[in-house]
This record gives C-alpha cells, sequence and structure tokens, in this order.
C-alpha cells in the first residue's frame, strides 16, 4: 500500500512538473488523474488496499468539512442572536473504534468541530467523554457521532 501511495505522489509531482503549473488545483488534478491511472494498470491482479481505502478517506474528509462548515453556523448564529439557546452538557459515548489511532482521529475530529470539545477516553477506551453546546436529544448526539465520524473512521481503519 506504500508503494501504491509513494507512486502515486511521485507521479503527481511528474504531472506537476510537465505541466508548468504549481497550483493547488493541478496537485489536486494530478493525485486524482494518477490515482485511476495505477487503478485501470492493477486491474486483471491483485488489487491493493490503496484503492479502497483513498476513496474512505476521501469521504471522510468531505463528510468532516460538512459537519464542520454545519457547526460553524450554528455557533455562528448562536454568537449574533440576543438570546442564547444553548443547551451545554456532558455526554458518555460508548466507543466501538478501538484502535488508539482510531480514538485519537475520532477525538480531534469531534474536538474541531465547533460546540463540541473531547474531555477524556475512559482507561478502558471504552466510553469517550465529550462537551457539547447543543444537546436536547442525548441518544441522537450519540447516535450522530457514532453514524457519522465514528462509522466511517472505522471504515478506513478497517
Amino acid at each position: 500500500m506504500k508503494n501504491k501511495f509513494l507512486s502515486n505522489i511521485l507521479l503527481t509531482f511528474v504531472w506537476v512538473a510537465l505541466t508548468g503549473d504549481f497550483s493547488f488545483e493541478n496537485y489536486l488534478f494530478g493525485f486524482f488523474l494518477n490515482f485511476h491511472i495505477l487503478w485501470l494498470i492493477t486491474i486483471g491482479r491483485n488489487r491493493s488496499k490503496y484503492f479502497l481505502i483513498v476513496p474512505k478517506v476521501l469521504l471522510l474528509l468531505v463528510f468532516f468539512l460538512y459537519e464542520l462548515i454545519k457547526a460553524n453556523i450554528e455557533v455562528a448564529y448562536e454568537v449574533i442572536t440576543p438570546k442564547l439557546n444553548m443547551t451545554p452538557g456532558i455526554i458518555m459515548v460508548p466507543l466501538d473504534v478501538k484502535s488508539d489511532i482510531g480514538i485519537t482521529v475520532l477525538a480531534n475530529m469531534i474536538s474541531l468541530t465547533p460546540g463540541t470539545l473531547s474531555l477524556d477516553v475512559s482507561n478502558d477506551k471504552k466510553v469517550l467523554f465529550v462537551h457539547a453546546m447543543y444537546i436536547t436529544d442525548k441518544e441522537k448526539f450519540i447516535r450522530g457521532i457514532k453514524d457519522g465520524f465514528e462509522r466511517r473512521i472505522l471504515e478506513v481503519l478497517s
């Protein structure tokens, strides 16, 4: 998997050098172009796990950006309105993700989203304590984290 990723990065740099356009968009286009070229080359052979993980990572990042924008709008609305609509609280979120890297990624994504903050992980790594600004329904909040961030992180790490 590392070899495919390194080949993709190297071919991206070759693409950028050949086109002479060093913009971010050209790097992105070169990465996706070379990803598809590498994918086409491996048709009929054993496909690397790389070709399954990259789309899942991209979907995780798109979902994170969506949640980030949505939370920013909620917090900005709270700031500009005169009445406070917050219902803050601390929730215990049971964890299905077991690896340290998975827990770290989940906790960081939660903390980077405005209005939520990961506080602690239990010693047995089965519960994540999260502080949130808006908790109207505890079960809905937990389901949102488990069906959102945690499920996608588990897909990437599997």
